[in-house]
């Protein structure tokens, strides 16, 4: 399987694994995954995103026995770039390894560029030297705005910067209630109206 790198939190692991941090929770619950806990309770490691991963990946298609048996054949054959599952389904080991890597990559580059600096708009986190919310960018992302459409606004990022806000958004979600634009220093810089559809008896009366 995949080396050690590092430690991660279920919520990161999470996001890695592109699962919902939940059902990360009951994976270490059941003892799916052999979690291990560290300075801040409950952590993974990549052997453990890679079992989360198929683990998930594979369950309307196999059994829980069936899955148990699969991470067996992976123990037994670390580099196996495919694994047999059964007579009619090769699991591509290889490939789900390649995309972890991949956004485990983006999130130590996303770390790499955000940061949370004392005193700059209260504690939220923002990009390196700038006072741009992280959240607020990926949630214009999730609303459908294009990198390019955020660069509009907000020239001082990077297309590498836009599209880092996703991953380290859903690694480190925030707590409470989301907090509003104005708490945050920030204001709208254009408004759109919408013109509200009317029923044709809205101004008549019953007869």
């Amino acid at each position: 399987m995949m080396a050690v790198s590092r430690a991660y939190t279920p919520t990161e692991a999470a996001a890695l694994s592109e699962i919902a941090v939940k059902s990360v929770h009951n994976a270490i619950d059941k003892r799916i995954i052999a979690q291990f806990v560290g300075g801040e309770g409950r952590a993974l490691n990549d052997d453990d995103l890679l079992r989360l991963k198929l683990w998930y990946g594979v369950g309307s298609i196999l059994s829980a026995e069936r899955r148990k048996r699969l991470f067996d054949t992976i123990d037994q054959n670390p580099d196996a770039d495919t694994v047999r599952a059964d007579d009619y389904l090769i699991v591509d080991v290889a490939r789900a390894r390649e995309q972890l890597a991949a956004r485990a990559e983006a999130l130590r580059q996303a770390e790499q560029v955000i940061q949370i600096v004392k005193g700059v708009m209260g504690g939220e986190p923002v990009y390196n030297g700038t006072r741009i919310p992280v959240r607020m960018i990926a949630a214009m992302k999730a609303q459908g705005a294009s990198t390019s459409e955020i660069l509009e606004g907000y020239p001082s990022l990077s297309p590498g910067m836009v599209e880092s806000a996703e991953i380290w958004a859903a690694a480190h979600p925030a707590r409470g209630r989301p907090r509003k634009l104005s708490e945050l220093g920030l204001k709208a810089t254009s408004t759109k109206r919408l013109r509200l559809g009317t029923t044709s008896n809205s101004s008549g009366s019953a007869s």
